[in-house]
């Protein structure tokens, strides 16, 4: 067994070698033996070919699996020498987690998102986040296509490429999941009743967020997304410059990302030890959004399915 292993990855001993003592290890004391890494890692190999299979479905064919294989073995051999059993975590979610991000890193340094790439992205997610605000819920291709002025199956093309170029973030999200709780399996995409719940909760949040900012925030809010209005028409209508006008609807995005953050989410707020002036017309501002609606009033905006209610009928 041992020496078929070393056949098909002839690279694997020199990660043994290259991951003694000047490895550290996140506590920064344990390290295992050269035959207990080596036990750990050869029983995991699969692990490694299943996260490579894995992510190489989602992204661009010129992508190297050779490449990522090695990225692969070496962060096997790093978990295998730095994993600690007392933790009580089992190897296969630790070394999981330590050979994605390995492989993440190995993506990120190769830069495979092109500029185009990242183009089209901003681009499609500029006219999709504008949907979201304006009727509560995701474009589909069709809808797209006509704020973009661009064909279905164009959309769709920029759709596989911005889900692609996207692939690095996402994965970046899913890898502050706490070992115990990581598997080898693939996640359900569909939404359960919770999470369902929990997104009606964040729109009818939002819709408050917006009704909430002050006056100019909430027009340039309101004409951008709402309306589908140009900046400099915008900025016209009140009577400063473009880049005034991207600034407020900056600002205001960030205000309503803490608010909903704030009361969501509070772990990623931003600037809970802020002071003076600013922060207490923030915090008011928080604290406004809060008290525009209950929870009963924010679901009552979107059906049990999350789609949008007109609560003018």
């Amino acid at each position: 067994m041992t020496g078929n292993i070393k056949t098909q990855q002839p690279a694997l001993d020199d990660q043994y070698e290259s991951t003694g003592t000047g490895f550290d290890a996140e506590d920064g004391k344990h390290r295992n033996d050269d035959a207990t890494m080596r036990e750990l890692a050869e029983a995991h190999l699969p692990l490694v070919r299943h996260v490579v299979r894995e992510l190489l479905a989602r992204v661009p064919a010129h992508v190297r699996r050779d490449e990522l294989m090695s990225a692969g073995y070496e962060a096997l051999a790093h978990a295998a020498r730095c994993f600690d059993a007392s933790r009580g975590a089992p190897f296969s979610s630790y070394a999981n987690v330590r050979v994605r991000g390995a492989l993440l890193d190995e993506l990120r340094r190769a830069d495979w998102a092109s500029r185009s790439v990242r183009s089209k992205a901003r681009k499609l997610d500029t006219a999709r986040d504008a949907f979201v605000v304006a009727h509560g819920r995701t474009p589909s291709d069709v809808e797209l296509g006509e704020k973009l002025d661009m064909s279905v199956r164009d959309v769709a093309s920029i759709r596989d490429d911005v889900q692609r170029s996207v692939l690095l973030r996402l994965e970046g999200a899913v890898g502050d999941t706490n070992d115990d709780e990581v598997s080898l399996s693939i996640p359900d995409p569909s939404p359960n009743p919770e999470q369902t719940l929990l997104e009606r909760e964040r729109i009818g949040y939002l819709r408050d967020a917006i009704e909430a900012l002050p006056e100019r925030l909430r027009t340039v809010i309101e004409q951008y997304y709402f309306a589908g209005r140009q900046m400099s028409d915008i900025a016209a209508d009140m009577g400063v410059t473009e880049s005034r006008v991207s600034h407020l609807r900056a600002e205001a995005t960030v205000l309503m990302r803490e608010a909903l953050n704030t009361h969501l989410d509070p772990d990623r707020v931003t600037d809970r030890d802020a002071t003076g002036c600013a922060a207490r017309r923030r915090a008011a501002y928080y604290a406004s959004v809060a008290s525009q609606a209950t929870l009963h009033s924010r679901l009552a905006r979107t059906s049990s399915t999350g789609m949008p209610v007109d609560l003018s009928a």
